[in-house]
């Protein structure tokens, strides 16, 4: 049951803009250094020996605080004129912080002392008698971005590859060494709160649009342009660096009404994306409400006492743990580390559908030449036409150029015949979910592309070992499952059939990094394992109708929970007839606990489809959703009570949560995953439950498998036996055993 809906933008982006490497000597480190050239400029250049990647350890930080002692005594000795800021690293200046660091600290005065140190060695940098010059050349995150806005000017490179953004906030604090306190006074108000309250990152020209870097700098002369602006720094007047904003812009961003003004719209949007779930945020902005008008030395007292507090809570600890979690997938193999996944160059994508043009429009997108087909023109007219649709999108939203997005848009064909499938690395069928149509195309590509080549279904309720009988080569077979839509959820289950070889999975685990998805390995069975646990939980919500509790009171206990949407919602995204065959689907292979809901039964034999024609539990208007629709419970007829209303919110939220905790026990006990942690990696991207929580199994951990299974009881003696305790959770509590003690990884 692919759905169309928003994850929270909370801990989901945080691909490669923290590290948790750790250094082989955690008490000494050797970068930055600190050397004059010719011209009497000063360079700190920071290259980790042991690293990829320039991570603020504490040791590093130490070590930059002598530096910039080093080049204080130079400049006050009249041997530099000016001091630039530089990585060695190719295609990274900065990554952010050590996150195993901040993992650690459980003493909010230990943390509050560790940020006060922090943000003492950036006033020094910011204090240097002479001009300091930021040089970033790619990644430059976190810390990274707070020590170049205490330079007194910031250059950036041309490159695609440099990015700059302050991330702390996805792990559940925020910018605490000066970040939260310069970069409104640099930028503006409105232009940093677009920074600070989502951890989104900006390229180059977005860093020179809103005033971050004063010059843009081609890659290929990067450090000698950087060279000749430091010589000009000390002529420079004061202030040079920052940009002139509008006058309305700056009516807004520094006047005590404007101020007044936008953040108190900004915190009403906190508010309705995150309910308050996530103090940061919040935390961020009551600092900029009291302080952006004080001095700077008071600004970083508040953002040190704030970090001290948050560091510590429960809501960062559950961010760090699911931003290993993505940390995890990303540096995966899916297979054995002597497997070497093919290299994709060339996909095949079979269907033009809505899910066939995104799969396609998502790989090109990434660098991939994609060829589609169809068994009609039309069809294949429509794919191009989708996949165009969402570049032009991307147009508009600056991710790229309109050169970019025409460049990308070539780089895919179409046609009814195989012309081209010969040189696909990777085939993706997505055609209609019918397993004889299936079947029947998986054997007749098969016959047209190499005999290497990996071949893969998109199915998303289909069983891929039954697919893979009408193979002759079904060992570079496997699923892979694109979530609806393709180019905004992350997740990506990776299906291993019973004959999957290692090398087939671990291409397309590999081909998902490489179009920015995240991907976890799912055997195959009923549903895999996201739609396997949303089955019982949209089912419940239907029972929960048939008790009298309102559409209203159903999803908003659930969003009250963190979840991005309630599950009638959700069911209208899905679409009403797509859920009725997912649900029967389910009911057939696992039996009579997942008989559909009456409610559910009623829903499905009316004309309501859901947003696709703008009726279902709720109503719909040019897309946009208009309200509960009171008409619907009229369709549902006997199934739903006269009387409605006055369901206790919190036993709404224990009924749908429990259903979901029960049913990925009996997944995991069934090995459809191996691990704890794949259940709550794939419901956070795949579903969007509350990364706050840290994911299902986490969240179930709090409540101990003994107090999991005492509530299953008593909701099945309260509401039959589809609330029966699975296996799993009699023999954990019996063991005393947490899920993630149980099934480690």
């Amino acid at each position: 049951m692919p759905g169309r809906f928003f994850v929270p933008g909370i801990a989901i982006s945080l691909d490669r803009h923290l590290s948790g490497e750790r250094t082989m000597d955690p008490d000494t480190a050797t970068t930055p250094t600190f050397d004059v050239d010719h011209r009497g400029l000063g360079w700190i250049t920071f290259d980790a020996p042991d690293r990829s990647v320039n991570v603020l350890t504490e040791a590093v930080m130490r070590r930059l605080a002598a530096v910039v002692e080093e080049a204080r005594a130079a400049a006050e000795a009249g041997l530099v004129q000016a001091v630039v800021v530089h990585s060695a690293k190719a295609g990274s200046f900065i990554a952010g912080a050590d996150v195993d660091a901040i993992a650690e600290l459980e003493d909010p005065l230990e943390a509050e002392t560790k940020v006060r140190l922090g943000q003492a060695i950036y006033l020094d940098l910011e204090t240097l008698p002479v001009p300091t010059v930021a040089a970033i050349h790619g990644t430059c995150m976190g810390g990274g971005t707070e020590l170049a806005l205490a330079c007194t000017h910031r250059v950036v490179s041309d490159s695609s590859r440099t990015r700059i953004g302050l991330p702390e906030v996805q792990l559940g604090i925020l910018p605490a060494w000066g970040g939260t306190t310069r970069l409104p006074r640099l930028v503006g108000l409105q232009a940093a709160l677009d920074l600070l309250l989502t951890g989104k990152t900006i390229n180059s020209r977005k860093a020179k649009r809103i005033g971050f870097a004063g010059h843009v700098f081609p890659t290929e002369l990067f450090l000698e342009q950087v060279g000749d602006f430091a010589a000009t720094t000390p002529d420079l007047p004061h202030g040079s660096s920052r940009k002139k904003r509008p006058l309305g812009t700056r009516l807004l961003d520094d006047t005590l009404p404007g101020r007044r003004i936008v953040l108190a719209t900004a915190r009403k949007r906190v508010m309705k994306r995150t309910n308050g779930h996530y103090p940061a945020p919040l935390r961020i902005l009551e600092i900029l409400r009291d302080h952006l008008g004080s001095s700077v030395e008071e600004s970083l007292d508040a953002e040190a006492r704030a970090a001290g507090e948050l560091v510590v809570s429960s809501v960062c600890k559950n961010l760090i743990h699911v931003y290993r979690l993505h940390e995890a997938a990303r540096k995966g193999r899916g297979a054995p580390d002597d497997v070497e996944p093919r290299t994709v160059e060339a996909v095949g994508v079979l269907g033009a559908g809505v899910m066939g043009g995104g799969i396609a429009q998502l790989a090109a997108y990434n660098g991939i030449r994609v060829r589609m087909k169809d068994i009609r023109h039309e069809a294949v007219a429509s794919g191009l036409h989708h996949a165009r649709e969402l570049f032009d999108t991307a147009v508009e939203r600056h991710k790229l150029t309109r050169r970019e997005a025409d460049q990308a848009m070539e780089r895919i064909a179409g046609g009814v015949d195989y012309h081209g499938f010969a040189a696909a690395d990777v085939v993706v069928e997505a055609v209609v979910e019918r397993m004889d149509v299936k079947r029947a195309v998986l054997k007749e590509v098969e016959a047209e592309v190499a005999d290497d080549a990996v071949i893969a279904t998109n199915t998303s309720s289909l069983s891929v070992n039954e697919m893979a009988r009408a193979m002759a080569h079904p060992r570079r077979f496997c699923g892979m499952h694109f979530f609806n839509p393709v180019h905004r959820m992350p997740l990506v289950e990776v299906v291993r059939g019973g004959d999957s070889s290692d090398r087939a999975v671990a291409t397309v685990y590999s081909l998902a990094l490489t179009m920015g998805k995240v991907p976890v390995i799912v055997g195959d069975g009923p549903g895999f394992l996201v739609n396997r646990i949303l089955g019982p939980y949209l089912n419940e919500a239907g029972f929960l109708l048939g008790d009298g509790a309102t559409i209203q009171e159903i999803d908003e206990a659930a969003r009250d929970f963190g979840l991005p949407m309630g599950p009638l919602r959700l069911i209208d995204e899905v679409g009403i007839d797509v859920s009725r065959h997912a649900g029967a689907s389910l009911h057939e292979a696992l039996g009579p606990r997942m008989a559909p809901s009456p409610a559910l039964v009623a829903l499905g034999q009316s004309d309501r489809l859901g947003r696709k024609n703008g009726r279902g539990f709720y109503l719909y208007e040019g897309g946009k959703e208009k309200g509960a629709d009171e008409n619907v419970y009229a369709d549902l007829g006997a199934a739903v009570p006269a009387e409605r209303g006055g369901v206790d919110a919190e036993m709404i939220r224990r009924r749908l949560v429990a259903q979901m905790i029960n049913e990925a026990a009996r997944v995991l006990d069934e090995g459809i995953v191996t691990r704890a942690a794949d259940v709550d990696l794939a419901m956070i991207m795949g579903t969007g439950f509350p990364p706050f929580r840290g994911g299902l199994l986490r969240f179930a951990d709090t409540l101990h498998p003994r107090g999991v299974l005492d509530r299953m009881s008593e909701l099945q003696d309260a509401h039959g036996d589809r609330f029966e305790p699975a296996p799993l959770l009699e023999r954990l509590a019996r063991e005393d055993r947490s899920f993630y003690d149980a099934f480690p990884g």
